[in-house]
């Protein structure tokens, strides 16, 4: 269905406005979709974000500010989230040996094995929301979002 009718967006709005609409539109509506696959294992897309964040920094642990640059909701409360994540036992906060003013934080065996059991399933939801573009357009798609975050 096109953004003016979803939406009942009328002829007189202009391209540049209809654009960021749609784009905000169908991004939340994806959102949406996958916060209900998350849901499903007790998991908020942001405790998603940062036990990926922790994968990704392979055994070794991060600080609060490095799991906060790297988030792709920067707005979110890191340590919030992390202790809510601590407490489903899925990362584990210590004091780092060298400067007892560092906290690190590092994902579990648990939190691994959830994120092995949900790769499947993520990579699945990606692949079905994509099933409508082939390889050329998503390039095209990826470079023209590209060219919005030039102004960062």
């Amino acid at each position: 269905m096109r953004i003016e009718e979803d939406l009942k967006i009328t002829s007189n709005t202009d391209l540049a406005s209809k654009t960021l609409i749609n784009l905000h539109y169908t991004s939340r509506l994806i959102e949406e979709k996958f916060n209900a696959l998350l849901k499903e294992h007790d998991l908020s897309n942001p405790q998603f974000n940062v036990l990926r964040i922790l994968r990704g920094q392979k055994g070794n642990p991060a600080s609060l500010a490095c799991i906060q640059e790297r988030m792709i909701d920067r707005n979110s409360n890191t340590t919030r989230l992390v202790d809510k994540l601590i407490v489903k036992n899925l990362v584990k906060r210590q004091t780092c040996p060298e400067n007892r003013r560092k906290v690190e934080i590092e994902i579990t065996p648990d939190g691994l094995e959830l994120l092995k059991e949900l790769d499947p399933v993520t990579k699945n939801f990606n692949t079905h929301t994509l099933d409508n573009f082939n390889p050329e357009e998503l390039e095209t798609l990826n470079n023209l979002l590209n060219k919005l975050k030039i102004d960062e």
